[in-house]
């Protein structure tokens, strides 16, 4: 399974959370945005580009290890990564990548 499927999967659910948690909301969007100038997705304010999937995938496969190495496990709530994941996995479904 590839990194960007591994993280949708993962994190698809914590979208419900969009409904009830206007902090998380924000920060992935946050998140969202950064990442966008990050992998040099621009576009237009009603028409964002889609991130190059491969270059998403590199990215993402990249922050995996970098967790994994430090022994991250992901809370309850909401921290760095866990937004940081969620916008990745909003950009997939976003833009159909998975």
């Amino acid at each position: 399974m590839s990194p960007l499927s591994r993280i949708s999967t993962s994190y698809a659910p914590r979208f419900a959370e969009f409904a009830f948690e206007p902090g998380f909301t924000a920060a992935v969007d946050q998140h969202v945005a950064e990442l966008r100038d990050k992998l040099a997705a621009g576009g237009g304010l009603l028409q964002p580009q889609a991130p190059d999937p491969e270059i998403l995938s590199d990215y993402a496969l990249g922050f995996l290890d970098a967790l994994t190495e430090n022994g991250w496990r992901e809370p309850v709530g909401h921290d760095y990564a866990v937004c940081r994941l969620t916008a990745i996995c909003w950009l997939v479904r976003r833009h159909d990548l998975a």
